[in-house]
């Protein structure tokens, strides 16, 4: 290359690296492998050192890879969070190994520990008190998460024991386990929402949750592994991991003390063998100088320690034939395309299916039947096809074309425009729909309807005893048919009506989550029956009146009003409320702190810093005042935070509505 191509290349390395950091990091959505991102790296190292005119400040080989969010308070890190220099090469821990016996002899031991693929965290104690958790950032400074980081119970908020220093922080790796994993992006699917790629991105994508009431129900995990204190506690780092796991801290047991490199690559061999035995993701194994004398004897270069280092497993791939594209519908009427496969060993298991996602990974594939396709199971729970040998293309295979008419009852298709799914909008008249729906509304976070099983819905289906939510509600007119099915005991019969008389009693909250609609889960379900108050008023809200609720955009909104104009629902939930379900929520009587607002009106839009919505709300009522659901003449005042819709502030502006902050509500209250 000429010297103006090697400057051309490493201008483009630099900037396409930072963008993979950027979407690692803050995004956790990663678009490439970590092998793949690491051989970029590698070869901007090496063009760095022949060329070190070249080098550009920003480049990623001169800092450790995050950024920082806009969403938390910056925190600078009191020690640094470096990144660890790695490798896929046995016989580069050799040389790493030869290095270090040439600076500091050979009586020295290795700790070897499990790499885990999550998100690293750094911990702050006072007195024994956790103060403050901090993601790792760009190395310097991260984003305070410490409400968030508090919602983990491995993590102690008060340390046990004693022993343990006035002050000092501890690094760990937030992670989550693939079982809860798995159980979450079924949620997300069956919401028709876009799954995580894995579990390192769906740890790091609920710790920059802002709400932590979201983020105590999606279990993480944390493995914590690296001490620092002012003043130097223990001589090695096998004794501090053995002193914090007795302070209350989550000490990973698989670590080990080794005596030389043959040892380290003993436990790395057995780890890679039998990494897929554990219940969390890892991706390599890191091994320390393990004296901290001889450690700091090593030093750092700019961005990395000289004293450990970690290798990296590379993730299994195979190849295998693509026998045919198959799909399947949702109960939100989801369409996910899955590979068929002829059935290949990989990572310890036999794969006879991977997931495609949707149309757009169909084409980017450029997918054909017969094809023969690389598959990877790395930090992937479910196999993915990464490529096709197009060198083995039969010349007369035929394109794969997404489906058009759902393969279960014939219906049209249909993709909204910025969506990557498509639906099947009979969700009537749809037979995994209308399973799918019945059994979300029986489930535990719904009605929770005791006698009443997955298995026995689809039972029930098949019998054309239920097509329809409402059919339960008349199950009691049909026992005689109920009695006659296969294992429907007299008791499971009585056990089931009796579990569907109670679930009349369910709060009006747990009825709308158990109706289905899509977009619509749990904690929004709450806020619309807490806003609304009764079905009737939801009905009949306009598309400005939705968005004025907290967590409700446009999406869900429009999603409302879609599943509202269909009169094939409202004949059901007039049959439901017919059959004595709960449609309105209770009105809860309010406390007064005073009556400085009494007579006042309010709608509550934006973000605010100090507030949340549901807050603000309850200090107004709570001061004689009341909320209204849209902007009209007889709105009193807007009390506006940041990313207010422009549409509201149009509205109140043409009206000559006050428009107020949350401070200035403060302010008319405490006049």
């Amino acid at each position: 290359m000429s010297l103006f191509e090697i400057k051309e290349r490493m201008d483009a390395l630099v900037k396409e690296l930072n963008q993979h950091n950027y979407n690692y990091y803050v995004l956790a959505q990663p678009t490439i492998s970590d092998y793949e991102f690491d051989l970029r790296l590698k070869e901007l190292e090496e063009l760095e050192k022949q060329h070190p005119e070249y080098q550009d400040e920003n480049s990623p080989t001169q800092k450790v890879g995050g950024d920082i969010t806009r969403k938390f308070e910056t925190v600078r890190h009191k020690w640094p969070m470096l990144s660890l220099g790695n490798t896929y090469n046995e016989q580069d821990l050799r040389d790493f190994d030869e290095r270090i016996r040439k600076a500091i002899g050979s009586n020295f031991e290795y700790v070897c520990e499990l790499k885990f693929d999550g998100l690293s965290m750094n911990l702050s104690y006072e007195n024994g008190k956790l103060v403050r958790a901090v993601t790792r950032g760009d190395g310097t400074k991260g984003d305070n998460v410490t409400t968030n980081i508090k919602t983990i119970q491995r993590i102690p908020k008060t340390l046990k024991g004693s022993g343990y220093p006035d002050s000092f922080d501890i690094r760990g790796e937030v992670f989550m386990h693939r079982a809860a994993f798995e159980r979450l992006n079924n949620e997300r699917l069956e919401k028709g929402e876009v799954p995580y790629a894995n579990p390192r991105n769906f740890a790091s994508g609920t710790v920059k949750l802002q709400d932590s009431g979201e983020v105590a129900k999606r279990p993480l995990d944390c493995f914590l592994y690296f001490l620092y204190t002012d003043k130097r506690l223990f001589n090695t780092h096998w004794e501090s991991l053995q002193a914090v796991s007795e302070w209350g801290f989550h000490v990973c047991e698989h670590n080990k003390l080794a005596k030389n490199i043959d040892e380290v690559l003993d436990f790395i061999h057995h780890w890679q063998e039998n990494r897929f035995n554990l219940s969390y993701d890892i991706d390599g194994i890191v091994i320390k100088v393990n004296n901290y004398s001889q450690q700091q004897e090593l030093g750092f270069t700019a961005k990395s320690p000289r004293w450990a280092i970690s290798y990296k497993y590379k993730a299994e791939e195979v190849e295998t034939i693509l026998e045919n594209v198959t799909y399947q519908v949702g109960r939100t009427g989801a369409v996910t395309p899955v590979a068929n496969l002829k059935p290949v060993l990989l990572a310890g298991t036999t794969v006879k299916r991977a997931t495609l996602h949707n149309a757009n990974e169909i084409a980017r594939l450029d997918l054909h039947k017969g094809d023969t396709v690389f598959v990877e199971k790395g930090g992937e729970i479910i196999p993915k096809i990464i490529a096709v040998n197009t060198v083995k293309r039969a010349p007369e295979a035929e394109k794969i074309q997404y489906l058009e008419i759902c393969p279960e009852c014939g219906s049209n298709l249909v993709r909204k425009e910025g969506e990557a799914v498509h639906y099947c909008p009979n969700d009537e008249s749809c037979p995994p729909q209308i399973v799918g729906k019945i059994q979300h509304f029986i489930s535990r976070k719904a009605m929770n309807i005791d006698g009443l099983g997955d298995e026995t819905i689809e039972a029930l289906y098949r019998k054309g005893l239920v097509e329809h939510i409402s059919d339960l509600y008349i199950l009691h007119e049909r026992t005689d048919e109920l009695r006659n099915m296969e294992r429907f005991g007299e008791k499971s019969v009585s056990n089931m009506l009796d579990g569907i008389d109670r679930s009349k009693q369910m709060p009006f909250e747990k009825v709308l989550f158990g109706l289905g609609i899509r977009y619509v889960g749990e904690t929004v379900a709450r806020k619309i029956a807490k806003h609304f108050r009764n079905i009737d008023s939801l009905i009949s809200a306009s598309y400005d009146e939705l968005i004025t609720v907290d967590e409700i955009g446009s999406r869900i909104a429009e999603s409302l009003i879609e599943y509202f104009k269909d009169s094939r629902h409202i004949d059901q939930l007039e049959k439901l409320r017919s059959a004595g379900l709960q449609f309105q929520t209770e009105e809860k009587e309010v406390e007064l702190a005073s009556e400085k607002l009494a007579g006042k009106t309010f709608i509550i839009s934006g973000v605010f810093e100090d507030y949340s919505r549901d807050e603000l709300t309850e200090i107004i009522q709570a001061n004689g005042g009341k909320i209204l659901s849209s902007i009209s003449a007889k709105l009193n005042y807007l009390v506006a935070g940041d990313n207010m819709g422009p549409s509201k502030l149009e509205k109140a502006q043409k009206l000559n509505i006050p428009i107020i902050s949350d401070s200035e509500l403060m302010a008319l209250i405490n006049q």
